[in-house]
């Protein structure tokens, strides 16, 4: 396929923005100024400023004070690409199969954000006044956390003043299937330590005589649900809304049910808190997982230690109204009462950010599904998501409006896995959306 907005995509991709490896910190500044220069190539202001971290991107149109103004957001870092050789192809490599570009960061984030530069470019160029004012806000470390941005936003409030927040990291409901995310879970994070003896002790001299720290990690885990599935918590759904009906009609409505998600998965049956479908688990309530337990000896073969230590990490998904320092302030009192005798308990607390909501029948929210319609040939799906994007509550918060999530990223993409890959119908059709959103925002009044 020959095309020049095809080619501005691979461009963009085979920049190694890994903002998590400080060896690519020259990659992520080269990208940034890169797609500055991009942006002004298609007639909008662009320049890189400084976060504290890695660089953000910004770009504009011209400013008519009688028109309301876009800020859509995206960003420009990456995942590693590990394990390496999983990859058919070389992860910063872009290659195509299949109809789809397969390359680190083409469905997370790059695929979609370019699709909205091009989209406004396009726009630009057709000569007609913009319906909106565009601005664009693309960053550099949303993969670790997006630390920077809200003082960021703080710094340039007055700079970003906007209306209405568009925002496309995020998925569909299903490959071609329009869907418009109207809430997103929360997360908060934390790590425990158990420590027992002072070295690892022979299993079979002392065993019995000592808690082994590894079993101590075990039962801990074990105490977080109970047979249902539900968390065990004490507190941990005091502030959790259930589902509204309209909510539970529209995830029935979704094009993805259990046999999907099953083979999405590659498991054989499916396991959640009672009383709710899968679909409803993802998005609408909240868990507890185990992201990763470690202890003890793991090499080849025996060794027959009981081991001076072993850790889990965890972290929870949270629904809107819960709070994510209140959760982990729960969190840490069930693991402390829990805790076996004879171990010594070190809890650290990660991450956090909030989860939210965002009323899809507003008037932007509308606009948004009729672009989605037009582009796509019919209605599209209303969704809560099970992934977090910390930043749309920083957004809110701190500029005002709510962000509107209009997926592009299909289901089967692999973001954060190896071989991840975008379709370039999603990425055409990117374009066109970009330019519907716009006309569609564009018919609502300044106010």
């Amino acid at each position: 396929m020959s095309d020049s907005r095809l080619n501005d995509l691979l461009d963009f991709l085979r920049f190694p923005s890994i903002s998590t490896q400080s060896e690519h910190t020259v990659d992520l500044r080269n990208c940034a100024e890169w797609l500055r220069q991009k942006i002004e190539s298609l007639g909008m202001a662009a320049e890189v400023r400084e976060t504290g971290g890695h660089p953000a991107v910004i770009g504009r149109t011209a400013h008519d004070p009688a028109k309301r103004t876009l800020l859509i957001y995206g960003h420009y870092d990456v995942q590693p690409p590990e394990p390496l050789e999983l990859w058919e192809t070389p992860p910063f490599e872009p290659s195509i199969r299949n109809e789809r570009i397969y390359a680190r960061g083409s469905t997370d984030n790059k695929g979609q954000i370019m699709a909205h530069i091009l989209g406004v470019g396009e726009a630009i160029a057709s000569g007609k006044p913009l319906p909106v004012n565009v601005i664009f806000l693309i960053e550099g470390e949303e993969e670790i956390g997006s630390d920077h941005l809200a003082p960021f936003l703080e710094r340039y409030k007055e700079d970003l003043a906007c209306d209405v927040i568009v925002i496309s990291d995020n998925g569909m409901a299903a490959h071609g299937y329009p869907t418009l995310t109207y809430a997103l879970r929360g997360i908060s994070a934390l790590e425990f330590k158990a420590s027992g003896p002072a070295l690892d002790l022979h299993s079979g001299v002392f065993g019995g005589a000592v808690m082994n720290p590894a079993t101590a990690v075990a039962r801990l885990i074990a105490s977080l649900h109970d047979e249902d599935g539900r968390v065990a918590i004490p507190g941990f759904y005091d502030a959790v809304a259930d589902l509204l009906p309209w909510e539970r009609d529209a995830a029935a409505a979704l094009p993805i049910g259990d046999e999907i998600i099953r083979e999405l998965t590659g498991v054989n049956e499916l396991f959640g808190e009672k009383g709710y479908n899968s679909i409803e688990r993802i998005g609408g309530r909240p868990t507890a997982e185990v992201n990763g337990i470690g202890g003890g000896y793991q090499g080849e073969g025996t060794k027959t230690v009981l081991p001076r230590e072993a850790f889990a990490k965890l972290t929870f998904r949270l629904v809107p109204n819960q709070q994510p320092e209140e959760i982990l302030r729960l969190a840490e009192a069930h693991l402390v009462s829990h805790c076996p005798p004879g171990i010594k308990l070190e809890i650290t607390k990660g991450h956090s950010g909030e989860p939210y909501f965002a009323d899809p029948t507003s008037p932007d929210g509308l606009a948004v599904q009729r672009a989605l319609e037009r582009v796509f040939g019919h209605k599209p799906a209303l969704m809560r998501e099970g992934g977090s994007i910390p930043i749309v509550v920083a957004f809110r918060n701190i500029l005002g409006p709510a962000a509107l999530l209009p997926g592009l990223g299909s289901p089967d993409c692999q973001a954060h896995s190896p071989n991840e890959n975008f379709p370039i119908e999603n990425f055409l059709k990117g374009i066109k959306l970009s330019q519907a959103i716009l006309e569609e925002l564009g018919t609502i009044p300044l106010r």
